[in-house]
């Protein structure tokens, strides 16, 4: 018997690990686990666990349609996996992989208890068109600026990568069995959130115009499919496939930069703490605490920021354009280090990736591959009036905006922009 191990791919549909699990000739049981080494990293209201917990319902009432069920418990995959090996005398794991730093060790240990068990471990390409190590320079080192990677990304890219893996007609070959309920919320040691995920949008008329309606956050004019592939509930391929048709390209191009910062944190792991250039960690970042605060909460008295931070703290979402607005205010007017925001928006942000996420920073920060140069400091009274000029977006999430309720600036644009510039030149001297 195959178990099949659900992970970051929450679908039944084109799932290619479950797809050659079904058709192995073997039955298949298929498991998932909340695993504790995450769970214990977050809040107890987490709406990211809201969103998995559902989305294993649905799985589990298409399941018991066949006369089957998914097996999900808490605890540690490691000591898991290995002891429903055992008690199911399972031939061979299959799953799909994950490149993040944690999962990638924590396969590795998974795989090497699974052999001295004669149990083969087998993982499959299925939330990335390719892989970490498929998109190479000439050299066979990889690529650490975006657009020579996405023309060979591109160029590449045949009706192979975008397939579907079609599952429906062979669901007949799960094992059945007719196990425990999955475990309540509570009994895993979380509860309902109060945040639900804004349903997704990814209509060719969306993709078409999407070049121009995305930098504006009052308008709906973005897909907000990133919960959607983070967790698996929707498939890349479906998505890569949909762009292709249209002939404007760029949302094409922001799911090749999602995978671009992926391949960058699977050959440079130590960026998830480390500044991708190493000498702008020599930057002496002033990191107080209330300026901290006051970013967190939306009370700069810059009202782009502040609504973005809000709608952040309310919602679980931020629109990209203003995510580069707050991280870089964060960065160079304040001078707080970039992982305190990133850190910040792992726990906040319900498509938290975190390729993405610590790429993303890095970038504002300007120590990142193909980051915006340290002398680039956004202005946000120039962004407001560039990208909210009707102020829709902010007397939506600040609406005591132009009321004595509202805070002054946190400080002066034009000094933070005169210190930022001698911080990051004094410390890359060094």
């Amino acid at each position: 018997m195959i178990l099949f191990w659900f992970r970051r791919d929450l679908r039944i549909g084109d799932n290619v690990g479950l797809y050659n699990a079904l058709n192995s000739g073997k039955k298949v049981l298929p498991v998932f686990v909340f695993d504790k080494n995450i769970l214990k990293k977050i809040p107890k209201s987490d709406a990211r666990i809201d969103f998995i917990y559902k989305n294993l319902q649905k799985i589990q009432l298409e399941f018991f349609k066949y006369g089957s069920s998914i097996l999900v418990a808490k605890g540690n995959p490691i000591e898991l996996i290995p002891k429903w090996s055992e008690k199911y005398k399972i031939e061979s794991v299959y799953t799909n992989e994950d490149y993040e730093p944690y999962a990638r060790k924590r396969d590795l240990e998974i795989s090497e208890k699974l052999s001295k068990k004669g149990v083969k471990f087998k993982s499959f390409k299925d939330q990335v068109i390719f892989a970490p190590n498929e998109v190479l320079k000439k050299d066979g080192t990889p690529y650490k600026v975006y657009t020579p990677f996405s023309k060979l990304w591109i160029s590449k890219l045949e009706s192979e990568h975008i397939r579907e893996y079609s599952t429906i007609n062979h669901l007949n070959n799960l094992h059945k069995i007719l196990l425990p309920n999955i475990p309540t919320l509570e009994e895993i040691g979380f509860i309902k959130s109060e945040i639900k995920p804004i349903e997704p949008t990814y209509s060719s008329d969306l993709i078409d115009k999407y070049d121009s309606v995305r930098n504006y956050p009052s308008i709906n004019g973005t897909s907000r499919i990133g919960v959607h592939l983070r967790f698996g509930t929707i498939s890349i391929r479906k998505m890569v496939s949909k762009a292709k048709k249209s002939v404007i390209n760029t949302f094409l191009k922001e799911l090749i930069w999602r995978e671009f910062f992926m391949h960058i944190l699977w050959h440079f792991p130590k960026t998830i703490h480390s500044s991708f250039k190493p000498q702008y960690d020599k930057i002496e970042w002033i990191n107080n605490e209330n300026d901290y605060k006051r970013w967190c909460d939306g009370m700069t008295g810059f009202p782009l920021v502040d609504a973005g931070m809000r709608e952040l703290n309310k919602t679980g979402f931020m629109h990209n354009r203003i995510r580069m607005l707050t991280g870089s205010f964060l960065c160079k007017h304040l001078l707080i280090d970039w992982r305190w925001g990133e850190a910040y928006f792992a726990e906040k942000l319900l498509d938290y990736e975190q390729s993405s996420n610590v790429g993303n920073w890095q970038w504002v920060a300007g120590c990142g591959v193909d980051a915006a140069p340290y002398f680039r400091v956004f202005n946000p009274t120039e962004q407001l009036k560039k990208f909210d000029k009707r102020h829709e977006y902010i007397r939506k999430w600040v609406p005591e905006y132009e009321s004595t309720e509202y805070p002054e600036p946190i400080i002066d644009h034009k000094f933070a922009r005169s210190r930022c510039l001698d911080t990051y030149k004094a410390g890359l001297k060094t």
